[in-house]
C-alpha cells in the first residue's frame, strides 16, 4: 500500500482538557498535507452513536485519553457499538499521563486501553494497522497539581513530533505497533484498570463539589461532554455519569470546582471501619456465607458485597454533603480540606495554539 491508497480518513476523538483533541488535529493536519480527505469527529458531539456509517475504503482513527489505565466508558461504549466492517483499516491512539523530570520525558502507562479496544475492533472485522501511546501532560488534578506551563509546552512540542511521525508512517502504508513495547507493564496494571472501571470512577465522580465561589455561569453544566453535571438545590451536582475528564475543574472561570479530598477520605474510613463491620456483625455475614462457600469464592462474594455497599453509601453521603454545603461553616470545612483549594494546586489546560488546524 502507498500513501495514495488512503483516500479517506475519519478520526473519532474524545477529549476533556484538549490533549486527545490536539493529537487528532495533528493527524488531520498531516493527512491534509498529503491530500487525504479527512474528517474529524468529536464522539461527545454525536447524538446517535449507534448508527455510524463507515464507507468501505475509509481508514478509521480513534483517539482518546486514558482514564484509570483504560479508555473512558464513553469511548468503550462507542467502540462496542461501532458498526461491523468488511476489512476496514483502523488505528488507535491513547494519550496518557506524561511527565518531565529535568530534561527527561517520562512516559505514562496505558493499561488495557489499546489492547481491549483493539480486540473489540478485531472481532468486528477491522484490521488494526496502528497502536500508539502519546505521552502528553498528565491532567488528573484530583490526584496531583497541574504541570507548570513551560513544562506543558515542552512536552507538547516533543509529542507533536511523535504524532506526526506516526501519522506519516500510517499514510505511507506502514504498520505501527509501538504500543507493544509496553505490553508487560500494561498486563501487570490490568487489575487496577478493572478495579477503576468497577469502583474507582464512581468514587471520583462523587468527589467533585462547587464552592461558594461559583458564579452560577453554568459553563460546566453546558460543556460537560457526558452531561454528568446538573443543578440540584441551586448548586452543581455530579452524577455517576461523570468520567473525571477534568474539563469542568480545569475550565471553571471562578476556580470554584474542587475535589473534596477530606470528604472522600473521611467517608471511606467510616464506611469500611464502622458501617461495614457493623453490618457484618448484625447479619452474621461471615459465619453464614463462609459455611457454604469455598475460600476464594467467599472472598469474591465479600469483595462484591463491599463494593455495592460502598458505592450505595457513597451516593447517600454525597447527597447529604451536597445539601449541607448550603451552610457556610460546613462548606468551608469541606473546601479547606480539599487540596485543590490551594493556589499551589495548579489547574491544567492544553496549549490553545496546539488545538488549531
Amino acid at each position: 500500500m502507498n500513501k495514495q491508497s488512503i483516500s479517506d480518513l475519519s478520526i473519532y476523538y474524545f477529549s476533556g482538557t484538549g490533549n486527545a483533541k490536539s493529537v487528532a488535529l495533528w493527524i488531520k493536519k498531516t493527512a491534509d498535507n498529503n491530500n487525504i480527505n479527512t474528517t474529524i469527529i468529536n464522539i461527545a458531539d454525536l447524538e446517535n452513536r449507534k448508527n455510524i456509517a463507515v464507507p468501505e475504503n475509509t481508514v478509521v482513527g480513534i483517539c482518546s485519553p486514558t482514564h484509570g489505565f483504560n479508555f473512558p466508558p464513553i469511548v468503550l461504549n462507542f467502540i462496542t457499538r461501532f458498526p461491523r466492517s468488511n476489512n476496514n483499516k483502523v488505528f488507535l491512539i491513547n494519550t496518557r499521563a506524561g511527565l518531565k523530570m529535568g530534561k527527561y520525558f517520562v512516559p505514562g502507562i496505558s493499561g488495557i486501553a489499546l489492547l481491549l479496544s483493539a480486540f473489540i475492533l478485531l472481532i468486528k472485522g477491522y484490521r488494526v494497522i496502528g497502536m500508539r501511546s502519546i505521552d502528553l501532560p498528565s491532567n488528573w488534578i484530583s490526584i496531583h497539581p497541574g504541570i507548570k506551563r513551560p513544562v506543558v509546552e515542552s512536552i507538547f512540542e516533543r509529542r507533536k513530533s511523535d504524532t506526526i511521525n506516526f501519522a506519516n508512517k500510517i499514510i505511507a502504508g506502514k504498520r505501527v505497533y509501538r504500543a507493544f513495547i509496553d505490553i508487560l507493564q500494561d498486563i501487570i496494571i490490568a487489575p487496577v484498570a478493572i478495579g477503576y472501571y468497577l469502583i474507582g470512577r464512581f468514587v471520583f465522580a462523587k468527589s467533585f463539589i462547587a464552592s461558594h465561589d461559583c458564579s452560577h455561569c453554568n459553563i460546566c453544566v453546558e460543556k460537560c461532554p457526558v452531561k454528568a453535571i446538573k443543578i440540584v438545590d441551586n448548586r452543581c451536582y455530579w452524577s455517576y455519569k461523570c468520567e473525571s475528564c477534568m474539563q469542568c475543574m480545569n475550565n471553571c472561570p471562578e476556580r470554584a470546582i474542587e475535589t473534596a479530598h477530606g470528604f472522600v477520605i473521611g467517608v471511606s474510613f467510616i464506611i469500611y471501619n464502622v458501617i461495614l463491620i457493623w453490618i457484618y456483625k448484625i447479619t452474621d455475614f461471615h459465619d453464614i456465607t463462609g459455611s457454604f462457600t469455598p475460600g476464594i469464592a467467599f472472598e469474591m462474594i465479600e469483595s462484591i458485597t463491599n463494593t455495592v455497599i460502598y458505592i450505595s453509601l457513597l451516593f447517600l453521603f454525597y447527597r447529604i454533603m451536597h445539601y449541607l454545603l448550603r451552610f457556610r461553616l460546613f462548606e468551608r470545612l469541606i473546601v479547606y480540606s480539599s487540596l485543590t483549594k490551594y493556589r499551589f494546586w495548579r489547574r491544567y489546560r492544553a496549549p490553545k495554539a496546539q488545538q488549531k488546524i
